[in-house]
């Protein structure tokens, strides 16, 4: 009996996730993140699909291996709450410009 089977059977709120999803095995996972830069010289990085994930670093390198770290805390959290991972939706994303009376 595989780890993710048994695992099914410890907790009956977490069997849909487990037959989906183990915990002893590694995925991998796109996201898009978005890097803002601040007034102090810090970034800021969020990661919309992910509610709440965000993180900062004292460069965009560091922010990057910030944001890493704190995606790869999000999923670990969610698996073992047995709730489901969100998947980046494929979406167009633009930059546009308006005119507008302010």
């Amino acid at each position: 009996m595989s780890a993710c089977f048994k695992y099914a059977f410890q907790d009956l709120h977490r069997i849909k996730y487990s037959k989906r999803h183990c915990l002893n095995r590694m995925r991998t996972f796109r996201y898009k993140i978005q890097i803002r830069p601040e007034t102090d010289g810090t970034y800021t990085v969020i990661v919309p699909a992910l509610p709440g994930c965000l993180t900062f670093g004292d460069n965009i390198e560091e922010a990057i291996e910030m944001a890493k770290e704190a995606i790869e805390l999000y999923i670990e959290s969610l698996a073992a709450r047995g709730k489901e991972i969100p998947l980046e939706e494929d979406r167009i994303e633009t930059t546009i410009t308006v005119k507008a009376k302010s």
